[in-house]
């Protein structure tokens, strides 16, 4: 969504946005599916708090999928250990309590939407709705699983990348 909020402050500067996962809001809200309740979020949050190192090690392989590569998620877990954790913590509350649907309409660069299978952080039913907020997006589902495919299927992301790139104006 960063790259998003700076197209629109800049458009004449994005001619195309590529998304990995994007979610313009965590938490679910009436007919809106984030993929989390407030709670659950406020819970992810609290856990953050009390135990920098704790979360990361429970959460990364989570986030990351792939239990049949136990690898990427080690790896992903070293990356979240290594964090400051004041940095991690108020990431994650500017990230988990964000919304920017509003936003989503208003971002006029050619956008490439690539999404992930079995994403616990960004499910398809989310990079669906951006698409459709978004006035000239291409989606893309990918055979990649969990939420890091630049991690788990490298090959595939810049494949899917190149694709999109070939096409532009």
């Amino acid at each position: 969504m960063i790259g998003a909020l700076a197209s629109i402050k800049g458009p004449d500067l994005f001619s195309e946005i590529v998304m990995v996962g994007p979610s313009p809001r965590y938490i679910d809200d009436d007919d809106y599916v984030g993929g989390f309740s407030n709670t659950q979020i406020e819970e992810l949050i609290s856990f953050l708090d009390e135990n920098h190192l704790g979360w990361s090690a429970a959460m990364a392989p989570q986030i990351m999928g792939n239990d049949d590569r136990p690898e990427l998620g080690e790896r992903l877990t070293k990356s979240f250990c290594a964090t400051d954790p004041d940095i991690a913590r108020e990431f994650a509350r500017v990230t988990f309590y964000g919304d920017n649907r509003k936003d989503l309409p208003d971002v006029t660069a050619r956008t490439l939407i690539l999404q992930c299978q079995q994403d616990i952080i960004a499910p398809e039913v989310v990079g669906q709705y951006v698409h459709a907020k978004l006035p000239n997006s291409e989606y893309r589902l990918l055979r990649a699983t969990g939420h890091c495919p630049n991690l788990s299927a490298p090959d595939e992301v810049t494949n899917a990348i190149r694709d999109f790139l070939r096409y532009s104006n």
